[in-house]
Parts: C-alpha cells; structure tokens; sequence
C-alpha cells in the first residue's frame, strides 16, 4: 500500500514534471479538489478511480487516501504547485504519522512541482536572486498574529516575499495590514508583482511599487511578490541582485567607505549639523560603537572653522604622540600642516621636573608660547586640557583655532571636560564623560582634514 502526494505545478500541463506524469499514469486512486483534475486528466488511466472533494477539506481527503491505501490501492493526492508547499503533504504524513499500527507498512512519497512562487519568478525574469521567502495571509490554519509576525519579520529583514492567499472574499483586509508594516520598513518605491493565473491562458502580470500597490487589484488566484531594498524594475522584469554590492570591498578605502556608509545609515536622523555628524561618523568609526553619538557635544561650526584653519596650513598642537600619530599624514602632506607634540621635549621635561607638573601639562604650556593660533588636541591627560583652559582665562596672546577635549579615564578627567564645556571664547569638541583616548582625538581631527567628504553620505 502506498501513497504518493504530489504538486501538478502552477497550470499549464508543461509545467508537470515527468516524474509526476508518471506517478499519475499508474495511480488507481486520485483524490483532491475538483478543481484540480482538469490538469490531471491527461495522465490518468480510464479506469482510475477519481475521488473529488471541495476546498476546507483537508484533512478529509487524507483520511480517505489512508482508507484507500489499506486496501492495497496506488493512491495518489493531488494539488497544485508543489506538494509540500501549503499543500497536502503536511497533512497526509501527520494523520499518517498518528495513525494506528495497520499504517507501519505504508509507504509515503512526495514528488515536487513547481510551485508558483517559482513560475511568478521565472516569469518576472530574476526576483529571487537573492533570501527571499514565503508568506500565506490565510489564517484558516494560522492564528493572525502569528502571520503577522512573520510579515514584520520578512518586512525587517530585506527578504524578497512572496504572498500566498493574499486575498479572498472573506479575507479582505489582511493584504492592506501587511502593506502599511512593509512601508514602515521598506522604500515606498520597492518594486512589487501582481501575478495572476501564472502559466495559465488567462495570465496577467502586473508590475507596481509597494505604496501603489492596490489590493483591490488582487485576489484568490494572484500571487504577490515584493522586492527587497534592492530589487528594481527593468523592462517588463524585476532584477535582485545576488548581492547587497557588486562584491565585498576588500582594499582598505573601500572597507572605510562601507564602514562610514553603515554608520552615517544609522545617525542620518540626528539633529546634528553635517559637519558634527561627520565628526561622530569619524568617532563611532574608530570606537566601534553606533551609540557613542550621545556623548558628542561641540560649539557651532567648531568641525567647519578647523577644516578652514587646515586647509590654509594650520598647527596642531597634541598632548600625547599616540593622538599625532592618529592624525593621517596624507591629509597633513596635502594642506602642508604641521602637527606638534612636546611631550617629549627637552624644555618641557625640565619645566614639569620644576613646576611639579606633568610632562603633558608641561608640553602644553610650552607649545602655547611657540603656537599660539594652532588647533590644540587632547586625547589622553586631563591635566593638558586643565592648562589649556587656565590659559585661554589668563593669557590674552593664546587664541587657539580651537580644542578637542577628550582625554579619557577616571581622575580628573569629567572636571575637566566640564570646565571646557562652559568655555565661550574658542571652538570646542569634547566627549562626555569618561569616554574618549587618542584614537577619538585623532578622528575629530581627521574628521575636520576631510569635511568635504561628509557630502558623500549626508544631505546638507
């Protein structure tokens, strides 16, 4: 005894695989929908015997398959597409499954058929050529909110879907919810298919967009495909590209710009200016982390003033090496910048030995007196951005280009941002808190060398 559930495909009979052809030509039984025999016929023996039954009886017609199955018949069930999509494999195996001893020596078979997903697809030229996935709107079977589930789930992950059951006379409204969560996620703009009676004579494909798209325009014998972000319409065809780009980038320009594009993705909607959003661009790119944006604060045009004060051979002034050694040198060849760090020097380790001070606070104050106009940059000791301030209150002939507070670390180190914050005389950037280093430091700075590229990834 045997039973073999098998898919006539989407309709016209050249889509019936031979296998399928075959299994028909020796079954002695068929059952499914009435519907469907008229694909069938061609294949059956005069003798077959036809068992039809309507839609909603599923399960009815598995348990007839089993009946017939223990008398020793060929039984083969019948649906349309393929057998284990939305069809009656499922079915047939589970009532089998918990059936009772007599079924041990049944023999169970599924043959494929093209489903109409896949016709829709070939059809439409190449849709599927990247994840893509199936989603039914009939809750006849499934509860509603579980579908809904997945239609956000589909919607958020950028899978091509398509729509079994978008609509029926009963089920009106479902293919109009899944529209309004795919537009929360999706370009209005999203390329979608109406596909109705695939393969049939009286075939018709429709191509829309995902906020044109009209459910009036569907029903019970459409199948509806939506693109993914990157599907697009050429022709009378929908193309997904394999990838989300051509290929990986893989020299290291073009790993930054993917990087920057991630990040800039997910700042677009601050309220910041181009110019800060580009420093935090810079910043989150160093650090690693989409959220370090909350800690950014800077005075007005402070990135925009620094990119001119570069561009026309500006000083940098830094309290460590590590921040000097961040900046680009070719940004520094290109506007013939000079960047200086005292940490080092002769003078300045003498000056700390007698003032009791730090070797950094001590680089700063003798930078001061050689550069005085220069764009002062801290990434490291909090005691170099106390003399900094100290003498932009006390010095008049110190007139920085501006600071970059944002030394890191837990002595010191919120005081003295605290102290820049309230500073009204000079451009300021700083990170709050106990964030920061050489490294976030050194990207503010590169973030000022290279403004003019914010507007590869930012509208002004």
């Amino acid at each position: 005894m045997k039973i073999t559930v098998t898919g006539l495909g989407p309709g016209d009979n050249a889509y019936i695989l031979p296998v399928v052809q075959s299994a028909l030509q020796q079954a002695e039984v068929v059952i499914g929908y009435d519907y469907y025999f008229q694909f069938a016929k061609p294949y059956l023996k005069t003798d077959a015997e036809l068992i039809s039954m309507p839609l909603g009886q599923e399960e009815g017609r598995a348990e007839v398959a089993i009946k017939k199955a223990k008398t020793g018949k060929n039984v083969v069930v019948i649906g349309s597409g393929d057998a284990s999509i939305y069809a009656m494999a499922s079915i047939v195996y589970e009532m089998v499954s918990k059936g009772d001893d007599e079924l041990d020596d049944l023999e169970l078979e599924t043959l494929p058929g093209v489903s109409a997903f896949l016709a829709a697809g070939s059809k439409l030229g190449a849709p599927l050529g990247h994840d893509f996935c199936c989603i039914s709107l009939s809750d006849l079977m499934t509860p509603w909110n579980m579908i809904e589930k997945r239609i956000r789930a589909a919607a958020m992950g950028d899978f091509v879907t398509s729509l079994y059951n978008p609509k029926s006379k009963k089920r009106h409204w479902q293919l109009g919810r899944l529209q309004k969560i795919f537009l929360e996620e999706r370009a209005s703009s999203t390329p979608v298919a109406i596909v109705r009676h695939v393969t049939r004579p009286e075939e018709d494909i429709k191509i829309t967009t995902l906020e044109a798209l009209n459910p009036d325009d569907v029903d019970m014998f459409c199948l509806v495909m939506i693109g993914n972000s990157q599907t697009y319409q050429f022709k009378n065809y929908l193309i997904t590209p394999r990838g989300y780009l051509n290929r990986k980038p893989h020299t290291g320009k073009e790993i930054q710009q993917e990087s920057f594009r991630i990040v800039t993705e997910h700042i677009k909607d601050l309220s910041f200016s181009v110019a800060d959003k580009w420093a935090i661009t810079r910043i989150i790119h160093t650090t690693g982390i989409l959220e370090d944006f909350n800690h950014y604060a800077a005075t007005p045009n402070a990135i925009e003033n620094w990119h001119n004060h570069l561009k026309n051979g500006g000083e940098i002034v830094t309290d460590v090496t590590m921040v000097k050694a961040g900046i680009t040198k070719a940004f520094i060849k290109k506007y013939n910048t000079k960047v200086h760090c005292l940490l080092n020097d002769e003078d300045a380790q003498l000056l700390a030995k007698t003032e009791n001070i730090t070797r950094s606070q001590a680089g700063i104050r003798k930078a001061i007196e050689q550069y005085p106009n220069a764009l002062y940059v801290v990434g490291n000791a909090p005691t170099a951005l106390f003399e900094i301030i100290e003498q932009l209150r006390e010095n008049n002939r110190f007139k920085p280009a501006g600071i970059v507070g944002v030394p890191v670390g837990f002595v010191n180190v919120l005081e003295a941002k605290e102290q820049l914050s309230q500073t009204k005389n000079t451009h300021w950037a700083l990170i709050e808190g106990n964030r920061g280093g050489s490294n976030v430091a050194a990207a503010i700075t590169n973030a000022a060398f290279t403004l003019e590229e914010a507007s590869n990834y930012f509208k002004s």
